[in-house]
């Protein structure tokens, strides 16, 4: 018979961990657990989900209760009102305890919902009263663990914590019991407990009892846990990645501004006023730069941008600088990362064409490999040694600064390579996903004049 007990102990614990599980796998009960305060509407909220799983076992017990004693583990209604109260506070435990409590009060045991009410009260008042509101979900449910905590920490508020919530949990299986017990010597159900239709428990039972209420209890707070830390992780990494490219932007735009300025240096003494024209595109530029919000825009924004910037550049270098597009039409509005161009075309500008006596010609060219968008940057200077081209993505800054912020918004998805030879010059190829979730499809880089060379740097 206590083999038979211990059985139902532990089927009960199975079962607070599978409901806690059900329910992680709702994204509006993950959001709802991810908020430490609530509305009035989003407490009520969780209160009605949690109260439909708990207290779908309430019911399973109460309808399986005459023939089936093992579905007696089911029933979880004292410890989810108790968890509702102290993830939730007073109002999502008290109607969390109410609304569970209903498949019992029809089944006749009156004190259910006085019970369950309280134990949602009671773990209300836990997270009232703790500290931090972190604390409710590290606690533990080892009294040994806390105690040493507390003789080895300077922070006490945990510890004592922790404890208070055992304390709390063992005083509401207490109550059950108690009442249980009483409303059975006068012949009436009070309330359901495990215990009461045990005959010949000894004391060691009785310890059984209240630690897997215990256990019961801590296990869905620590599962919904596990949850919230995923879900944190997640969102660092997303400020991570959103912080690193706002870090590569904030390099790459200076990168640009202080070329221009030593163009408009240039100028001042011997045009005046083409300076004073490089100047107002340029204050054209960097009005569009201060407007970008976003880390996705247009090709066709983004060649209106290289439009802009190389009308500045063209002052410099005038008819030895040519500018060549050749765009499919149907790429045009695809999305692409903001300043993806510009710091390759820059790189032709200072790299290839600045020491070639007579200047030479940048083309940009886009087109589409399946479902995938191709663009090809590409001028005939002066080349790359293949020496300096092995090493080009660790030491070229807007090139690494390109690829850094691709490898950040498509991870492995995207493709990137140069190709180079001295004397004939250099072409840059970007591959991208139509869009950042879909997988990589391959593809075929666009055809360049360098094509019969020698495979140049590809990053994956």
């Amino acid at each position: 018979m206590i083999e038979q007990h211990l059985v139902i102990l532990l089927v009960k614990l199975a079962v607070a961990a599978s409901l806690a599980s059900i329910l992680t796998r709702s994204g509006r009960f993950q959001r709802m657990l991810m908020r430490e305060e609530r509305t009035l509407g989003q407490r009520v909220q969780m209160a009605l989900v949690c109260a439909a799983i708990f207290g779908a076992g309430v019911g399973t017990r109460v309808l399986t209760q005459l023939t089936h004693d093992n579905y007696q583990a089911v029933d979880l209604g004292l410890e989810g009102s108790l968890v509702m109260g102290m993830l939730g506070g007073y109002v999502t435990g008290l109607f969390a305890g109410v609304l569970i409590s209903i498949p019992a009060m029809l089944n006749h045991e009156l004190m259910s919902m006085p019970l369950f009410a309280a134990a949602g009260v009671m773990g209300g008042l836990l997270r009232d009263i703790a500290p931090d509101k972190e604390f409710i979900w590290r606690f533990t449910v080892f009294p040994d663990h806390a105690l040493f905590r507390l003789l080895r920490k300077r922070d006490l508020r945990l510890p004592i914590f922790s404890l208070g919530c055992v304390g709390v949990i063992l005083i509401a299986e207490l109550l059950r019991s108690f009442i249980a017990a009483h409303f059975e010597r006068h012949g009436v159900r009070g309330v359901f407990a495990l215990q009461q239709n045990w005959t010949g428990i000894g004391p060691w039972m009785t310890v059984a009892i209240y630690a897997t209420t215990l256990f019961a209890t801590a296990l869905p707070i620590k599962v919904w846990n596990s949850t919230r830390n995923e879900k944190k992780l997640e969102q660092q990494q997303m400020r991570l990645n959103q912080a690193r490219l706002a870090a590569l932007s904030s390099q790459i735009n200076p990168h640009f501004l202080f070329n221009t300025l030593n163009s408009v240096a240039a100028l001042i003494r011997l045009d005046p006023e083409q300076a004073r024209q490089v100047v107002q595109r340029l204050s054209k530029i960097l009005r569009r730069l201060l407007r970008q919000q976003d880390n996705i825009t247009t090709l066709r924004e983004e060649l209106s941008f290289i439009d802009d910037y190389l009308s500045i550049e063209m002052v410099r270098f005038g008819e030895k600088l040519r500018f060549v597009k050749d765009i499919d039409p149907v790429t045009l509005d695809l999305p692409v990362p903001s300043m993806l161009l510009q710091p390759l075309v820059e790189n032709c500008i200072r790299h290839g064409l600045a020491s070639k006596v007579d200047g030479g010609t940048i083309r940009v060219r886009s087109r589409m490999s399946g479902k995938r968008l191709q663009i090809l940057v590409q001028d005939d200077g002066v080349g790359i040694p293949e020496a300096k081209l092995a090493t080009l993505f660790e030491h070229g800054i807007g090139v690494n600064n390109v690829n850094e912020r691709l490898k950040v918004l498509f991870g492995g998805e995207y493709r990137m390579w140069i190709d180079s030879r001295v004397g004939e010059g250099t072409s840059t190829g970007i591959e991208l996903p139509e869009h950042p979730a879909e997988p990589g499809l391959g593809g075929h880089p666009l055809p360049s004049h360098s094509d019969s060379a020698a495979p140049g740097y590809v990053v994956r």
